[in-house]
């Protein structure tokens, strides 16, 4: 089900800084790596070594337009009942500008990228939301190889692995697409359990 031959994806969940760990999950197959990097010119070069067809991205990708708060995505995503954070607060926008930065630099060596929002996407698939704990179990059960059977993953490289897996669901039509190009989308797979994507 969740499995690309030949082909692979890449979730980052990116820190604010470059002086904190970025989360980095490389999905091939079945096979999971993760890892923690922190430079841009790091994620760009884990990025064309890998060739992937999507690459996931756990961070606002556009700001609102000025006068708005939030952006439509944002507004969807809420009313959905997801909890989303406005790429304008103070700790959100330093965030919002480097992942700017990266996707631009990403689109640049012509590869795709979408936004996507691990926490949300644990939501639509029924799985916990921060017992990492678990969450490691459910991406062992859903099949997956690699490094999660032999240590434990932190948080940033969950969420990179959940982004992957969103970024999986998306190149097999299986997500839905919220917010305008204006202000951009974020991608969320289509609410069932995650016991139903074996």
């Amino acid at each position: 089900m969740l499995e690309f031959k030949d082909k692979c994806v890449i979730g980052i969940d990116l820190a604010a800084s470059s002086k904190n760990p970025t989360g980095w999950a490389l999905l091939r197959g079945k096979t999971l790596r993760t890892a923690l990097i922190y430079t841009d010119s790091e994620i760009l070069e884990n990025i064309v070594m890998n060739n992937p067809a999507l690459i996931a991205i756990d961070a606002p990708l556009h700001l609102p337009k000025k006068a708005n708060f939030f952006r439509n995505a944002d507004k969807e995503m809420i009313r959905k009942g997801y909890k989303v954070f406005s790429p304008k607060l103070p700790a959100m926008q330093k965030l919002t500008l480097r992942a700017i930065k990266v996707n631009r630099l990403i689109g640049e060596k012509k590869y795709k990228t979408i936004e996507v929002h691990p926490t949300s996407t644990r939501k639509a698939l029924e799985m916990p939301s921060k017992d990492w704990k678990a969450i490691q179990a459910i991406l062992k059960n859903l099949g997956l190889k690699g490094e999660l059977e032999t240590r434990t993953l932190i948080s940033h490289e969950l969420d990179a692995a959940t982004a992957a897996l969103t970024a999986v669901l998306h190149l097999k039509k299986q997500t839905e697409r919220l917010g305008d190009r204006e202000e951009g989308y974020i991608i969320v797979p289509n609410k069932r359990n995650w016991r139903e994507l074996l």
